[in-house]
């Protein structure tokens, strides 16, 4: 008998979620109803997104309820299956929260089937998954983006923003990245290639911003929000855009609701800029089509990527703590069994 073992949020939290907002079960799996699978995770995926969920606010989805799984998107491994759709062995993404294993109707459109020729199953988590259809998605729909324009994406190390700017690099821009510590500035410059990436730690984020802007900012992928958007609103050109992702720098916001957003802060900039907030489900009908075209770039050489791995469910609070104070380097996974 297979135990699936779950991690419930216990209380919402006020700050920084501590261990108490977590609490862990083991329960039976019931055997599978007709038309059904069984999915043994093996990756789980952590995403700023979720600290948002944990909270009781008006949002683009509702909040997760005291009790209810953790949500998030995982991969894994069909070991069980009563559909004609599905078969043991079949590698899927299901959207269905921090669980070990998932029991799940075919037809539930959480449910995808990976196509290992585009990327690992863990990449399917990251650059040729959400993360990277967020990127395509965003830069190329809202972002709008034509040769010789000026881009900058935050959290430029991290997978949405990495994607981004090596997007934009294929697209012939001129890629600028804002990033913490020297390591990560490294890497992006040096492994993915950008023109130019600030350490904003550093501590002279404005000076050096607009020093690797000398044309201003026409495109501003936002992922972080406060001081970053501050610094990047007076480079901000006539007719330049922003999607808006989101803004982790506010996440642990005691009271979120009265943070000043990147729409605050935008819309009081010189130059407003064409900006809204998106999400990737917007452009659900063609994510397959992403998916591919982002697996032939990362098949080319175009597109690189970086995976900070966890090992246990039982981490996974911890390592997402890490993931909002930008502790992880790379698209943040937790490891919970083998592809076997």
């Amino acid at each position: 008998m297979y135990k699936n073992k779950q991690v419930l949020l216990a209380k919402r939290p006020v700050g920084e979620p501590g261990d108490d907002c977590f609490t862990f079960q083991e329960v039976d799996i019931p055997e599978l109803a007709e038309n059904q699978i069984l999915i043994k995770v093996c990756w789980l995926s952590l995403d700023p997104y979720m600290r948002g969920r944990m909270n009781d606010v008006k949002s683009y989805a509702a909040p997760t309820a005291i009790g209810d799984v953790m949500p998030g998107e995982s991969t894994g491994i069909v070991v069980k299956s009563t559909s004609p759709d599905f078969a043991v062995g079949d590698r899927v993404a299901a959207h269905m929260g921090w669980q070990t294993y998932i029991v799940a109707n075919a037809d539930d459109p959480r449910i995808m089937k990976v196509d290992l020729a585009n990327g690992t199953l863990s990449a399917h988590l990251g650059v040729v998954g959400m993360p990277g259809r967020t990127a395509y998605f965003g830069l190329t729909e809202l972002g709008k983006p034509k040769p010789g324009e000026t881009l900058v994406v935050a959290a430029a190390s991290g997978p949405v923003g990495a994607t981004v700017g090596q997007i934009a690099k294929i697209k012939g821009l001129r890629a600028v990245g804002i990033a913490g510590g020297a390591e990560k500035c490294r890497y992006v410059k040096e492994d993915l290639k950008f023109d130019a990436c600030i350490d904003y730690k550093a501590g002279n984020l404005a000076a050096e911003l607009a020093q690797a802007c000398p044309n201003g900012i026409d495109i501003y992928f936002e992922n972080v929000g406060g001081d970053v958007t501050r610094a990047v609103a007076p480079l901000l050109n006539p007719g330049s855009r922003a999607p808006i992702c989101g803004y982790v720098s506010n996440y642990n916001d005691e009271d979120i609701t009265k943070a000043e957003t990147p729409f605050h802060i935008l819309g009081a900039a010189r130059n407003v800029p064409e900006h809204r907030f998106f999400v990737v489900t917007e452009f659900r009908d063609r994510w397959v089509e992403a998916t591919r075209l982002l697996g032939s770039w990362v098949s080319d050489g175009k597109l690189k990527y970086k995976e900070c791995i966890g090992e246990g469910i039982e981490n996974a609070p911890e390592l997402f703590r890490g993931l909002l104070k930008g502790r992880n380097f790379g698209k943040q996974l937790v490891k919970i069994a083998d592809e076997d």
